[in-house]
């Protein structure tokens, strides 16, 4: 039978999962915007699967930008994944080629945030596997409804669409600011530094990399301090 914090942490996990592969919609209708195929534009949902490269590279494509251009844009919004896969690789240890392969594909924000919110490794495991097979699954999905019925995504459809990623950040991250949760001065020391970071970048730099820089920020942020002997 399965746990409470087992149940709690499948249902988080789906319930994100869906939220945010409604977003695929989107990137769908972005895709067609940019002049490209369905099949095109669901090739990259399921061999791309990181959302902001996908954006990149279909608005540097739509903007009349070269390909080298485009996927120069989607690597550098990119490596912010690999910083995650260093942080994953210990906590999932997956074995075998596939499996391997299989986590390394699904290294993104959303996985990687719900694995390391979980309480313990194999809950964190849990979350990171049962959040990338529902966004996958989802995103692929809606990227073919949002390219074929890309003309009927109105405005009022695509703010509300726009608004679903930040709202589930913001609850995937309101638990870890409570006093009660571990640490809450270092949790709430790294949400605001990589919420200024983002803030003040975003008016110079193009879409995403303020991401990359908050990273960086809130990595500086929350590490530890060391007390020194008087």
């Amino acid at each position: 039978m399965p746990s409470p914090e087992r149940s709690a942490t499948l249902r988080d996990a789906v319930g994100l999962g869906l939220a945010v592969g409604l977003y695929g919609i989107a990137f769908g209708a972005a895709a067609d915007a940019a002049g490209l195929d369905a099949w095109q534009a669901m090739v990259l949902s399921a061999l791309m699967f990181t959302g902001a490269s996908q954006f990149a590279m279909v608005g540097v494509l739509g903007a009349g930008g070269s390909a080298a251009a485009a996927v120069g844009s989607a690597l550098l919004l990119g490596t912010r994944n690999t910083v995650y896969g260093v942080r994953m690789a210990p906590l999932l240890a997956p074995r075998g080629l596939l499996r391997r392969a299989g986590a390394a594909h699904w290294v993104i924000d959303e996985t990687t945030a719900m694995a390391v919110a979980a309480p313990d490794r194999e809950l964190g495991r849990l979350a990171f596997w049962a959040t990338g097979a529902t966004i996958y699954l989802g995103w692929n999905a809606m990227t073919l409804v949002g390219v074929l019925g890309a003309s009927g995504l109105g405005e009022t459809a695509g703010a509300a669409l726009d608004s679903i990623v930040p709202a589930a950040f913001l609850a995937l991250l309101w638990p870890r600011l409570r006093a009660g949760f571990a640490e809450p001065a270092v949790q709430r020391r790294v949400a605001l530094g990589g919420a200024v970071v983002a803030l003040a970048l975003t008016p110079f730099v193009p879409a995403g990399v303020q991401v990359i820089a908050a990273v960086v920020a809130v990595a500086l942020a929350g590490r530890p301090r060391v007390e020194r002997p008087a």
